[in-house]
């Protein structure tokens, strides 16, 4: 039984790794596992759909002290979380501005329009996207401010899931929408 525990902890400690690639790059491997570890322990899995196991992560990071050295990095675990989900989310064409302009202007009232099944808004006091991309390998690493806040709209219209900087006043328009 010792040895099934212990390859079960492996793999969701591996399966943590796939699904958080850029918060282990920000604590490196040997902190990651320690936490991850940690978090597997506290936090089995409550479902047989292995990509959903780690959504609360970057909870799990807020309050894990080790880790508030770095106030930023649950933030970066709640959009790579959310990444996964957009990848996993229904499909779902999108409206184009030349389907828009076709529209019937009498009927514009009855429609309802929904936002994009994949679409995610993360708010964040931290420039979440920008560490995030350098730590992705989606931008060179360089200088970053760590009070400037960013909100982060993360999409998967098409095949690829992208993450994007919304600017100032975005995630509440968004949100407002949704």
């Amino acid at each position: 039984f010792a040895v099934y525990r212990n390859n079960v902890v492996v793999s969701l400690v591996n399966a943590l790794r796939a699904k958080f690639p850029a918060t282990e790059r920000i604590v490196g491997d040997e902190f990651f596992a320690a936490m991850a570890r940690l978090f597997v322990s506290a936090y089995p899995p409550r479902s047989k759909i292995l990509h959903t196991y780690g959504d609360d992560f970057g909870d799990f990071i807020a309050a894990f002290e080790p880790a508030a050295e770095l106030p930023y990095l649950a933030d970066v675990a709640r959009l790579e979380a959310a990444r996964t989900r957009a990848y996993h989310a229904a499909d779902a064409e999108p409206l184009t501005g030349s389907e828009f302009s076709d529209l019937d202007p009498q009927s514009i009232g009855t429609l309802r329009l929904t936002l994009h099944p994949s679409l995610q808004v993360l708010r964040s006091p931290y420039p979440v996207v920008t560490i995030w991309a350098m730590n992705a390998g989606e931008i060179e690493l360089g200088p970053v401010d760590p009070a400037a806040a960013e909100d982060a709209l993360v999409l998967r219209p098409r095949l690829a899931v992208a993450v994007r900087a919304l600017p100032p006043g975005g995630a509440a328009f968004l949100l407002a929408l949704a």
